[in-house]
């Protein structure tokens, strides 16, 4: 399965640490990369600086209208998930989502109603205020998991490497 994330309502002055945070989260549990709804250069400085340090090839690419790369897709036969707190709950959807080309979309301020129709699945990791990269994480992992791989296990290759341990912090240079 391609996995691509669409961060919808990035406020470049509000809301970089946590775009940061949902795109590291998409990138340590496999999407190939983000499509950013905003001209923010810093949030792909970022995480071109942590694909080189920590290996990945994760990308992230601005655009000028979120209508058109979700069209694109679909006529490409791409899916569209949209995390929402008002959609179905994830595990009774979950077998449903069978995508080979999925863009998960992630809203930031309040998203346009008009995403609702467009989204294939409209999908909620519990139906109560959360933080979406949480509500990020547990997605990727049910869909490799339904998908029989483990997210968690994913094996990258870059200049630093951070080394298991039981106590104690370990990295080591490659």
């Amino acid at each position: 399965m391609r996995i691509i994330i669409l961060r919808l309502g990035h406020r470049i002055q509000r809301d970089q640490r946590i775009t940061t945070h949902v795109a590291l989260t998409a990138r340590a549990l496999g999407a190939e990369g983000m499509l950013l709804d905003s001209d923010d250069k810093g949030i792909a400085k970022s995480l071109e600086e942590a694909s080189e340090t920590w290996g990945g090839s994760f990308y992230v690419r601005n655009i000028t209208s979120w209508r058109s790369e979700i069209r694109k897709w679909k006529a490409e036969g791409g899916k569209v998930l949209h995390l929402t707190m008002y959609g179905l709950n994830l595990p009774d959807v979950i077998h449903e989502i069978d995508a080979e080309n999925l863009m998960v979309v992630v809203g930031a301020e309040k998203v346009p109603r008009e995403l609702y129709g467009l989204a294939d699945w409209n999908v909620a990791v519990g139906n109560q205020p959360h933080s979406e990269v949480g509500a990020l994480a547990i997605t990727l992992d049910r869909l490799a998991a339904t998908s029989g791989r483990d997210a968690l296990k994913t094996q990258f290759t870059g200049k630093l490497e951070i080394v298991p341990r039981r106590a104690g912090k370990e990295v080591k240079g490659r």
